[in-house]
């Protein structure tokens, strides 16, 4: 799965940094080895196996963003927090194991100095805001852990809204006076606000109450495909005109269908509509997805370049898309 001579030059010269894949939710349940070379464990790379480090070198990557998932069941426990503690310790074991393997990083600068180094940038982001379990100073709490963007919502209402999708939607809901204060906080602590998941009202409230560029980690888009799961033409120019980027997802589920072209439809779609410097990779890897078939794992990413060559999308645009864009947004929060 190398991809060709210009996919390889390409990715050498933007090496990609990925916006969200969940493999440390893994790691904490079933002490997944982030240092080992895996193959996907199920057929067709189902659920999880995706990510791990020999495989990002491999595929070129400089940098790649955790989630951190506090499932519903944390929330009912009363521990969502906690979940979250745990999945940055094992990240740090995996450093303190293998610490040339991985380092974990919050600027560009400092993806940029892992690369030279030959480390594999590790980057953190929350999966929903019952993370912080009702309390707006742990937004400092975790970005003191090296915690660089959170998602307001994921698939269940907490104190900041309701979400697209899952327990407790409501659609003509937007986002609570909470939130509104939890955009503040995260811009004031240096946290990116991710509109992953979030009610498309409460998605637009945050947008409109943003001073930084805010990010959608892993999304599809409804002008590529009609799927709940998926952000409108409105939603993209609202993040594109606070300077944000939004990661496509890699779900065949979310994209319309299972090849990396359908991925590469999203992506087109995306600089169709607000231009080059918005669109940025989302994979969800280990996320309970099925990726299109050629995006298994990071050994994918040369043949998705290819795909966006072949699809006449400048050089220049390509390496925006692999990590320009989120450098920028990087930088600039």
């Amino acid at each position: 799965m190398r991809g060709s001579d210009s996919a390889q030059a390409l990715h050498a010269e933007y090496p990609p940094v990925d916006l969200h894949a969940d493999t440390l939710m893994w790691s904490r349940w079933v002490g997944y080895d982030l240092s080992a070379a895996h193959e996907p464990p199920l057929w067709h790379a189902a659920f999880g196996g995706h990510v791990d480090v020999p495989r990002m070198r491999e595929a070129g990557m400089s940098g790649q963003f955790f989630g951190l998932v506090p499932l519903p069941i944390a929330r009912r426990v009363g521990r969502p927090g906690l979940a979250v503690h745990e999945q940055i310790d094992a990240l740090a074991g995996a450093i303190e194991r293998r610490p040339g393997d991985l380092r974990l990083v919050r600027t560009a600068a400092e993806i940029d100095a892992c690369h030279r180094d030959g480390t594999v940038a590790a980057l953190l982001g929350i999966e929903g805001a019952h993370a912080l379990e009702g309390d707006l100073e742990q937004v400092d709490v975790f970005a003191r852990r090296g915690v660089r963007y959170l998602g307001l919502l994921h698939f269940h209402a907490n104190e900041a809204g309701h979400p697209a999708y899952g327990l407790g939607r409501r659609d003509d809901e937007g986002l609570t006076a909470w939130g509104f204060e939890l955009v503040r906080r995260c811009e004031a602590a240096g946290v990116l606000v991710d509109l992953a998941h979030i009610n498309r009202r409460g998605f637009l409230d945050a947008c409109s109450a943003a001073t930084r560029p805010p990010i959608v980690s892993h999304t599809g888009v409804l002008g590529a495909f009609e799927h709940w799961r998926n952000i409108d033409d409105a939603q993209l120019r609202a993040v594109a005109d606070e300077g944000g980027v939004v990661g496509v997802i890699f779900d065949k589920r979310y994209i319309g269908g299972d090849d990396l072209d359908h991925v590469v439809k999203h992506l087109a779609h995306i600089i169709d509509v607000v231009g080059e410097d918005t669109p940025a990779l989302g994979s969800d890897w280990d996320g309970f997805i099925l990726p299109a078939r050629g995006l298994f794992d990071p050994r994918g990413l040369p043949l998705l370049t290819d795909a966006l060559l072949e699809a006449g999308v400048s050089r220049r645009t390509i390496g925006k898309i692999l990590r320009g864009n989120i450098m920028r947004v990087l930088a600039e929060a």
